[in-house]
């Protein structure tokens, strides 16, 4: 069966594991050869391999995504795997909790370093091939926290808000050359077997009463929404920001 989105190449960053993860197996699953990509070698071969026992294409390469350079190595080495990106999902992060005055430079530098740079390069690195091809689509994941801001987290919740940014100034710049650009907001995530795990929990009920949607989600939910805004289906969506956060940007 054919897909929108079959004999694409995807570079998915972050996707080792969580929603990451989640994102590479569906758009395997939906044809896209996916260029897995994170810091652990062992949780890249696995990806891989689990991806490939299951139908799909997929390789691995490795990048911590902590400068300019070895974001555009990432860039260089994902593009030689099959000559050309024609999907990239920028959904590495970092999320450390800290106020004001207790995030540290080297915390702030970390947090913007992989959240707001690395898209920054990949996309300088990667957007000109899709614009001489007429065509392609980059999926940023943000968080619901870029708009109400969380306090606790500053750093991690500023970065997003510049991310969003970029979607915007991205959409307004690429989006006549063919190439889409939109976000994936998030809201509070927690895999299947953690959920099962909590069920029951006290805490667990008080975490989710004041969502509408009275639950976490699913990582598969967001990378469903990725995997949408990647395709054809979307190919009039531009600079569009989907909240996929069973309401928490609500409350």
């Amino acid at each position: 069966m054919t897909t929108p989105l079959n004999g694409k190449t995807a570079l998915v960053t972050g996707s080792t594991s969580g929603i990451g993860r989640a994102i590479a197996d569906v758009l395997a699953d939906r044809g896209v050869h996916v260029i897995v990509s994170g810091r652990s070698a062992e949780r890249g071969a696995q990806a891989v391999a689990e991806i490939r026992e299951a139908g799909g294409k997929a390789d691995f390469v490795q990048a911590d995504l902590s400068s300019a350079d070895s974001t555009r190595a990432l860039a260089q080495h994902a593009r030689s795997v099959t000559g050309r990106i024609d999907i990239l999902v920028n959904n590495a992060g970092v999320f450390p909790e800290g106020a004001t005055t207790e995030t540290t430079e080297e915390v702030f530098d970390a947090v913007y370093n992989t959240n707001v740079k690395a898209p920054l390069f990949l996309v300088a690195e990667l957007v000109p091939g899709m614009v001489e091809r007429g065509g392609g689509a980059i999926v940023n994941v943000s968080s619901f926290v870029a708009d109400k801001a969380a306090p606790d987290r500053i750093a991690y919740s500023s970065s997003k808000a510049a991310l969003d940014n970029l979607t915007k100034a991205w959409a307004k710049q690429y989006g006549p050359s063919g190439v889409r650009v939109n976000s994936v907001a998030p809201g509070p995530v927690l895999s299947e077997e953690i959920q099962a795990a909590a069920a029951g929990d006290p805490r667990t009920a008080a975490a989710v009463a004041h969502l509408p949607a009275r639950r976490f989600g699913l990582p598969r939910e967001i990378a469903e929404a990725v995997a949408y805004l990647a395709s054809e289906d979307a190919a009039f969506v531009h600079g569009a920001f989907l909240s996929v956060d069973g309401g928490a940007s609500l409350v």
